[in-house]
């Protein structure tokens, strides 16, 4: 008995040391495996992740003196408020509003290159409120991707109604599910009611809610490529042949995206006359990326847009500020 029992307690010796060069191996597989994963992506971005870590931290950038009298400088990572003005007072904003419609067409739509007719209806009232269009006609049969651009680019307000149609049955509804978005959120001070920024009263938000929107939509990899494209040719439709080319209305007043430590990516810009000037932007400095809205900005310098001129100010100081901090440590 004693013989059987030394055999079993052997026999469970055997077991652990087998189970130990499992584990062993499996750990030795992992760290293997971890190691391909960064030298494979370190040339996809894992370099720029680690490197944004290397950068100094800001705590505040000074963003007065500027023409516009709301405006907010966010950290598009985290959500830190870098520097505001006004930035939880009431603003009209314009077609600012249009990122939200797009970023719900982007999340509504299973194919985006599914084809929409659009109606008479949907062009109802825009020649008469004098709303931008991206150069659509009633009966055109358009695709999803190329409205999404129209709403983005050129601001297209026929691209926005044709969205919330087909997505919510009226732009009524659509508006509903604005505010349903707006509220998960947080963008605790925002009323939308239509999808263009068409100006109504009680359609409203404030750059901090613009700020808190544009961070969730950038990590859309679709929005992304959209609100980053200058131009963007449409496809052929049964009444354009060759399509529609259209811009960027941020882009065609920036004629130079180079900022300090970095450039100005993209952005959504607006106005009305009781809006003012208004633009919704991010910007990539020294490997950080960060979100500057402004609101009521009124009038122009020469030929520079003050909205433009406001973003364009503000990121070349937060570039300043890291490179001054940089320079600190350095010493």
């Amino acid at each position: 008995m004693a013989g059987r029992r030394q055999k079993k307690s052997g026999g469970r010796s055997y077991a652990w040391r087998y189970r130990g060069r499992i584990v062993a191996c499996v750990f030795v597989e992992v760290i293997i495996i971890c190691a391909l994963v960064i030298m494979i992506g370190w040339n996809k971005g894992v370099k720029e992740w680690f490197e944004q870590f290397e950068q100094p931290v800001l705590k505040e950038v000074d963003i007065s003196g500027i023409n516009s009298p709301n405006a907010i400088l966010m950290q598009a990572r985290g959500g830190k408020i870098l520097g505001e003005i006004n930035g939880e007072a009431q603003i009209y904003p314009a077609s600012m509003t249009k990122i939200m419609t797009v970023i719900l067409g982007i999340e509504n739509f299973d194919d985006l290159d599914e084809k929409i007719t659009l109606t008479n209806e949907m062009f109802t009232g825009l020649y008469e409120q004098d709303a931008t269009q991206a150069g659509f006609q009633p009966g055109e049969e358009v695709r999803v991707i190329d409205l999404l651009y129209g709403a983005m680019l050129p601001s297209g307000a026929e691209c926005c109604i044709a969205l919330a149609d087909t997505i919510s049955g009226s732009e009524a509804d659509f508006a509903e599910l604005m505010n349903k978005k707006a509220r998960k959120l947080g963008m605790e001070n925002t009323h939308f009611c239509d999808s263009t920024g068409l100006h109504n009263p009680d359609h409203y938000s404030t750059v901090k809610d613009i700020a808190v929107l544009m961070k969730y939509c950038i990590k859309n990899d679709t929005f992304r490529e959209i609100v980053e494209t200058s131009r963007h040719s449409t496809g052929v439709t049964n009444i354009h042949p060759d399509g529609i080319t259209y811009y960027s209305t941020m882009f065609k007043n920036l004629s130079d995206p180079t900022v300090t430590g970095g450039k100005i990516l993209g952005g959504k810009t607006g106005y009305t006359s009781e809006a003012g000037h208004c633009l919704v932007s991010f910007a990539e400095i020294e490997g950080r990326e960060y979100i500057f809205v402004s609101a009521g900005a009124s009038g122009a310098d020469g030929n520079t847009i003050p909205h433009i001129q406001d973003a364009v100010t503000v990121y070349n100081r937060v570039g300043a500020a890291i490179e001054e901090k940089m320079n600190d440590n350095n010493k």
